[in-house]
């Protein structure tokens, strides 16, 4: 090869490389950032900053990322876990996460929140989004997205979210900039912190009851697939179900769990059932007058799950491991100053504003 054909030939390269690398900047100065408005959509992403293993993973909806404090778990118990949730997160979203954290981790217990198995079919791009889009590519994500998209979604705007965000040029926020180069940390191991108070209202929320209550053969397809999932790493699958008000969990809905589980030797914790054992109080324990709960709620929902999993599942967890409480005291400074800021929030204005 002559002088001029090896320089043309670098040139060449050296403009195809720059034209990736300005698409690549430009793409992730575009796609959202989830750092300041719908947190959840930065909980996916989080898990990939985990240095440590975990006893137990957690999957589901805002059931689970609002329900059960890691930090807390921790503390009382010395359980290592993590929550991989999101809002709306369907049943084939948790089992492709947790097929996608089996890679990094094997935990010795899964919890999965069952009120996702009310919905049969994707639900809203925005929510697959929210769960999808921090995830690592994988053969576990590809197959996410596919069974995830709506008729009007295309897979190659998940392969490069430019063309389904590339009209937010326009719209850009201090937020996509301050966090272009750095993730926000916004969860507590994949709990989201709420600790305002906004208690049940009776007649509140109103819903029109469903004609059927059997549970679609999608969400059940891949309920199966979680629990072989489970059953073939040894890992030992818990059920649990939180005590919001609603959606309304029917009991044509809780036969089919219960039938389910006892059919397979599951454990199934329904905190609706457990309510007065677990000393809930829809007065003090939710933020949002009975959907979610609040710090309050969530530290005890935890502590019962967590006697459950040192008494049913044998976790003893690791107290005195010098590596893991160094960890760990880290996650709970970070969790104590997320607290005192929410605290002096309520107290100056009356409820979060941070969240």
């Amino acid at each position: 090869m002559d002088k001029n054909r090896w320089v043309k030939w670098l040139r060449n390269i050296a403009a195809a490389v720059l034209a990736i690398f300005l698409f690549l900047a430009l793409q992730e100065l575009v796609v959202p950032k989830y750092a300041v408005n719908f947190k959840e959509g930065g909980f996916a992403e989080e898990y990939y900053e985990e240095t440590t293993p975990h006893d137990v993973l957690m999957v589901g909806d805002c059931e689970v990322y609002e329900s059960f404090s890691p930090v807390d778990l921790w503390r009382e118990f010395g359980i290592t876990s993590y929550i991989r949730g999101s809002a709306q997160q369907l049943v084939w979203q948790s089992y492709y996460l947790l097929e996608d954290a089996l890679r990094y981790e094997k935990p010795e217990v899964v919890v999965f929140n069952v009120q996702a198995l009310m919905h049969g079919k994707p639900q809203k791009e925005e929510y697959n989004r929210m769960a999808l889009d921090g995830m690592r590519w994988s053969v576990s994500k590809v197959k996410a997205v596919q069974a995830s998209m709506l008729p009007n979604e295309n897979f190659v705007d998940y392969l490069f979210p430019i063309l389904r965000y590339h009209t937010r040029i326009t719209q850009l926020t201090k937020e996509d900039t301050k966090y272009y180069a750095r993730h926000k940390k916004v969860s507590n191991n994949g709990y989201y912190m709420r600790v305002d108070t906004a208690p049940f209202v009776e007649g509140v929320w109103f819903e029109e009851e469903p004609k059927d209550y059997a549970f679609g053969e999608m969400p059940m397809e891949y309920l199966d697939k979680i629990r072989l999932l489970c059953e073939s790493e040894g890992i030992r699958l818990v059920l649990v179900k939180a005590p919001s008000v609603s959606p309304v969990w029917y009991d044509g809905y809780e036969r089919q769990v219960v039938s389910y589980a006892e059919k397979y030797g599951l454990p199934y914790l329904n905190y609706l059932k457990l309510f007065d054992r677990v000393k809930l109080d829809y007065d003090t324990d939710t933020y949002d007058m009975g959907l979610h709960m609040n710090l309050s709620g969530a530290k005890k929902m935890t502590s019962y799950l967590g006697k459950f999993l040192v008494s049913e599942c044998g976790l003893k967890g690791h107290k005195g491991e010098k590596m893991l409480e160094k960890v760990w005291e880290e996650k709970g400074k970070f969790y104590d100053n997320m607290r005192l800021k929410q605290e002096k929030e309520v107290e100056e204005y009356g409820s979060v504003i941070s969240y």
